[in-house]
């Protein structure tokens, strides 16, 4: 069980798990509202690269996180993001389409402080071989309720439109205030003087060969894996001739294979190590993106089940690996230095992705995005580089 016998734990997960309900509610559903504006599957695909767009700041969000207090940080933010997202309840039109995009940005920002903070409030409140079944736990209650949200935003976007959803996540917000509100941690302490640039998480994973290893190769991962967002609403209309709601069945199915890729990662991570259960995550999407070539809707269904299986396995591996090898001081900026190495070429190929779509088989660029993940998941799995704490002329490779 580890970090789910402290009470404290449990709480938290509770509240940022009911926290991500209303989230992935309402920024699937962006793209859908998108879609129904506009009837592009580009100005859909745009949404998400929205989201992506402030990733190229996260290193100064990681310096803010470790110059300030991580709890008060994310009771602030939460507050802040909690209000903006009301802003949609002004979209009526495609007049009002730059409003969808403008929520999307803040929703980019909010995020590139709250993963940083809360990754840290979680390293101060378990420890050790904890951090595996922590981040597990929070990924598969997560992904649970992400199998319900995108029936549960589809669901409020039909009846009642995206105002509804707006109020709905807002609300989801607030909880998550309420639960940090309450919550009793001895945070790592805050440097009252100067504590080094917001590069320094950068400088962290290149010195350490593991996680550069393992950055570099995710990296190239992810200069792909945001085709998958441009062509989920081709695959859709095009492969699959359903109606853009249609979406949030997929987005439910890839959640049901997350529970279940939450619920082997830990086991996963202490059989080969952090580096070759990214490897493996990679080699399901890999297949996944296959299959979600073949316009048949029980093969695409597999598809999402496996390339949800591997979302699990892919970020509790690397944010394990960070957190491990990672001094509290430093976890704020070495947090977002490692967003930086998987969200900026994901954002590119986002951008790239929203282009092609328009003027390319969707199946093209899933055939793209499958045979880099594949060779990018054998790289992991065939070598091997120590840990940290093994590397000596005299220590046995550590199993990544």
């Amino acid at each position: 069980m580890g970090a789910l016998h402290d009470g404290r734990f449990r709480r938290l997960l509770v509240g940022q798990s009911l926290s991500s309900l209303g989230d992935s509610a309402l920024y699937l559903a962006l793209g859908i509202w998108a879609k129904d504006l506009t009837g592009s599957n580009a100005a859909a695909g745009a949404v998400f690269l929205c989201l992506a767009l402030p990733v190229p700041f996260g290193p100064l969000a990681g310096h803010v996180v470790d110059r300030t207090g991580r709890r008060r940080l994310l009771i602030v933010t939460n507050a802040v993001a909690g209000t903006g997202v009301l802003a949609l309840l002004l979209v009526r039109s495609t007049a009002q389409l730059p409003i969808i995009y403008v929520v999307a940005v803040g929703y980019g920002c909010a995020f590139g402080l709250l993963r940083p903070a809360l990754a840290g409030l979680v390293k101060d409140l378990v420890r050790g071989e904890d951090l595996v079944t922590a981040n597990a736990a929070i990924r598969t209650v997560g992904e649970g309720f992400r199998v319900l949200s995108p029936l549960v935003g589809a669901g409020l976007y039909t009846a009642a439109g995206g105002g509804a959803l707006a109020v709905f996540d807002s609300a989801t917000f607030g909880v998550a205030i309420l639960v940090l509100a309450t919550l009793r941690v001895e945070e790592s302490e805050v440097p009252d003087g100067p504590s080094g640039g917001a590069i320094d998480g950068v400088r962290h994973i290149r010195r350490t060969p593991l996680l550069a290893w393992m950055s570099l190769v995710a990296a190239a991962a992810f200069g792909v894996l945001g085709f998958f967002d441009s062509t989920d609403f081709a695959v859709v209309d095009q492969g699959l001739r359903h109606p853009p709601s249609f979406f949030g069945v997929l987005m439910s199915v890839q959640g049901a294979g997350s529970v279940l890729g939450g619920l082997t990662v830990a086991r996963m991570i202490r059989r080969v190590g952090e580096a070759r259960t990214v490897g493996a995550a990679l080699a399901l999407c890999a297949a996944g993106s296959g299959l979600m070539t073949v316009p048949l809707t029980p093969v695409v269904l597999g598809g999402f089940v496996l390339a949800g299986v591997g979302v699990p396995w892919l970020l509790v591996g690397y944010a394990t690996a960070w957190q491990r090898h990672t001094p509290p001081r430093l976890i704020g900026r070495v947090s977002a230095a490692a967003d930086l190495y998987l969200l900026l070429p994901q954002t590119a190929s986002i951008a790239a992705g929203a282009a092609l779509v328009g003027v390319l088989d969707y199946r093209v660029l899933l055939a793209a995005c499958g045979a880099t993940l594949a060779v990018t998941g054998g790289l992991l799995l065939v070598r091997r580089v120590a840990a940290p704490d093994a590397v000596s002329p005299e220590a046995t490779p550590a199993r990544n």
